[in-house]
């Protein structure tokens, strides 16, 4: 597993990659990382403003050049911070060349045609990032567990994935995909929190009890796609995910050495700008 490490008043050594090949068993995968971290909380504040300001000037070279894009993946059970994790991590990027993708129930619309073609047409264009809170993988996991479709429906669909992810890698967007894990106790924390605080009852959805009473379900579906769509063109990332600031700094710092990787710069200007006098 890849070992994220940043030298100085924390240090961290969290394996949040899930090797190819292999099967996650989320009952035994950490959901928090509390002994592999020293430092406090104070100080993951000020790592992640370091890592959002890192990430807002990888984004702009990314806007600037308009050459390749971002794609990332936001999955986890109700309540594991979708929402949060955007917030806290794009905070200090240009709105212009970043946008967010929420995908929930199907529309009639959207129903009328294949699966993926909601999803397509919210793909990065070049120079952007798009963050999918929630993808195609609920028409695999929520079908499946729902019994929305037949299982041979649901099953050819891991292999429907992989080709529209590698199609997309092959024409320039870098894939990044998180499940954002949690366990149950901490949901039952997350939604009595959501009852008690009037400012967030809007949030409070009767279907999130539902998914809760299938979460062995969920459980067992997600290993299996976490599994059989991880490739190195679009990696799965679990992120231990019971505390926030933990999580926010692991996607963070896994988006920004992403970046890097990428060897952008911004691009020469098309004249020589020495030469141009403005009255």
């Amino acid at each position: 597993m890849a070992q994220f490490v940043w030298m100085g008043r924390m240090n961290w050594n969290v394996p949040t990659l899930l090797p190819p090949g292999s099967v996650p068993d989320l009952k035994t995968w950490p959901t928090t990382v509390d002994a592999a971290i020293t430092g406090g909380k104070k100080d993951g504040e000020k790592l992640l403003h370091d890592l959002c300001a890192e990430l807002a000037h990888w984004q702009r070279i990314l806007y600037a050049q308009r050459e390749q894009a971002l794609l990332v993946i936001l999955q986890g059970m109700d309540t594991s911070g979708k929402d949060g994790t955007i917030r806290h991590v794009f905070r200090l990027v240009n709105p212009n060349g970043v946008h967010v993708a929420a995908f929930s129930r199907p529309t009639a619309l959207e129903l009328s045609h294949d699966y993926l073609w909601r999803i397509h047409q919210r793909a990065p264009a070049r120079g952007e990032i798009v963050i999918f809170d929630r993808s195609h993988y609920e028409d695999i996991v929520t079908v499946r567990v729902n019994d929305l479709r037949p299982a041979s429906v649901w099953k050819r669909r891991y292999k429907h994935v992989n080709a529209f992810e590698e199609m997309l890698a092959d024409e320039g967007i870098t894939i990044v995909k998180f499940f954002l894990h949690i366990d149950r106790a901490e949901q039952k924390k997350r939604l009595e929190a959501r009852l008690r605080d009037p400012e967030k009852h809007w949030k409070f959805d009767p279907s999130d009890l539902v998914a809760r009473e299938r979460w062995d379900a969920y459980m067992a579906a997600y290993p299996e796609v976490l599994s059989r769509c991880n490739f190195g063109h679009a990696p799965w990332h679990i992120i231990p995910a019971n505390k926030k600031w933990v999580r926010n700094i692991l996607v963070a710092s896994i988006l920004v050495q992403t970046m890097r990787k990428l060897g952008m710069s911004f691009p020469k200007a098309h004249m020589d700008l020495a030469r141009v006098r403005i009255d």
